[in-house]
């Protein structure tokens, strides 16, 4: 699963939780759930890994950053804990890239890679799933109207 969906649905998980830790432990276990769904992948080399995970990293950061801006103040924090623990499984993937390891114990590294049912041609799916946990986050963070005085 893009990382650009984990952060949409930590997004979600956080608007209805409303409770940081909460909202992280729920994300983190949010990701191994996406990550069990069939999703794209299975990359031809690790040049086509990075020409769809560079820009989709970006693109993650910025609806971390847009999605934490727009969240009403009394939400942020839940928003951002479960943005944060959504994505925080695949560090693994730059820290193998640019350290030559992952943070995580070896079993937690065989679990996260054996869950994963990659194909190509699936990228429908990917975007498919952005647009609902976009539109989803966006209306659960909607302010509920004020009562007319």
């Amino acid at each position: 699963m893009l990382l650009t969906n984990h952060v949409l649905s930590g997004a979600l998980i956080g608007a209805v939780t409303r409770r940081p830790a909460a909202a992280f432990a729920v994300g983190v276990a949010s990701h191994f759930a996406l990550d069990a769904v069939p999703h794209w992948g299975k990359w031809a080399s690790t040049r086509h890994f990075l020409r769809v995970a560079v820009p989709d990293g970006l693109l993650s950061l910025a609806a971390m950053g847009a999605i934490t801006a727009l969240a009403p103040a009394e939400r942020r924090p839940a928003v951002l804990a479960g943005m944060t623990g959504a994505a925080l499984p695949d560090i693994d993937k730059p820290a193998k890239l640019w350290f030559g390891r992952t943070p995580w114990p070896r079993a937690v590294d065989q679990f996260h890679i054996r869950i994963q049912p990659e194909a190509p041609r699936r990228a429908h799916i990917e975007i498919a799933a952005a647009g609902i946990f976009a539109v989803a986050a966006l209306t659960a963070l909607r302010r509920p109207k004020s009562a007319p005085s």
